[in-house]
């Protein structure tokens, strides 16, 4: 059975203790490691370049406007070099209420991401440039991932519109094993599938409110979902969000139940068209660590 990648993340005070996992997910022959922004997840990078030596790695994703494109190809080219190319830069143009917060008034978000990969190329003396991968979830970023990058990455997407998404991809980009298709799966494993479920909701309730996502799974065929959080939000009814989302959307977008339900449901993503299912674990009855154990335990 091919394993999956998993989505790794350093909180402060746990950096090394996080290194040690993935030392040990490496050893157990998992496919990747992507690591999502917060936490620095360009600096945990770098650091897995030098504390593992065989697995794959990258971002999922690195927001596009937090830095100079100058200084990105500097630290991207150091990690893709000191890592002897096992490393994928994964960017995106994050969301408005988290560039907001950091004052970055955002453009468009094919221009923009086409202008940021221009200009990282245009540095001169960075040193060679990483495989990049686009973080996508409406057509045109999936066409533009193909045209200007190495792969392309969902977050949260639904399973059942996979085929309609990745025929938007030349039919060489969703069999070439050198264009990385992923997708970050929200993942609770626990034979109690109610607590699984609540924990795996509640991780994905800060996405309704998003209108991008709405929409995207609007045209995932989640309209009564989505029209009930938007109901909820002109409102001003915020607790009533997690109870418009549905079993069946929890169902298509994360994982959750027994150790075969689970280890069914990312052979479902592998069969759906995602090449590298990246897992993103929780727990019922702990924390970060104890979620990777349970996770490990698939495989044992």
């Amino acid at each position: 059975m091919t394993k999956p990648a998993l989505s790794l993340a350093a909180v402060p005070g746990r950096r090394l203790k996080t290194l040690e996992l993935a030392q040990d997910i490496e050893r157990r022959g998992f496919s990747g490691l992507y690591c999502p922004s917060f936490g620095d997840g360009l600096g945990l990078c770098q650091a897995l370049a030098m504390a593992t030596s065989e697995i794959h790695f990258g971002t999922s994703i690195t927001p596009i406007y937090t830095r100079h494109p100058t200084d990105f190809a500097a630290h991207i080219s150091t990690i893709h070099e000191l890592s002897g190319g096992r490393f994928r830069f994964g960017i995106g143009v994050s969301h408005a209420p988290a560039m907001d917060r950091l004052g970055v008034t955002q453009g468009k978000p094919l221009g923009d991401i086409r202008q940021f990969i221009d200009d990282i190329h245009a540095v001169p003396r960075a040193g060679q440039m990483p495989p990049i991968t686009l973080a996508a979830l409406r057509p045109k970023m999936i066409r533009l991932a193909e045209e200007i990058g190495q792969g392309m990455v969902f977050a949260n997407g639904a399973r059942n519109h996979m085929s309609k998404s990745l025929a938007n991809l030349s039919d060489n980009a969703r069999t070439n094993t050198d264009f990385f298709i992923g997708n970050m799966i929200p993942t609770c494993i626990s034979d109690d599938k109610q607590a699984a479920m609540a924990v795996n909701r509640k991780t994905l309730t800060g996405y309704a409110f998003l209108p991008n996502y709405r929409n995207y799974w609007k045209d995932a065929g989640f309209e009564d979902e989505m029209n009930a959080v938007e109901a909820a939000i002109e409102r001003k009814d915020m607790d009533a969000i997690p109870g418009c989302l549905s079993d069946a959307w929890l169902a298509e977008t994360t994982l959750f139940g027994t150790a075969t339900e689970v280890r069914d449901g990312i052979e479902a993503w592998f069969d759906a068209g995602i090449k590298t299912p990246i897992i993103v674990p929780s727990s019922a009855s702990g924390g970060q660590f104890e979620a990777f154990e349970e996770f490990f335990a698939l495989y044992d």
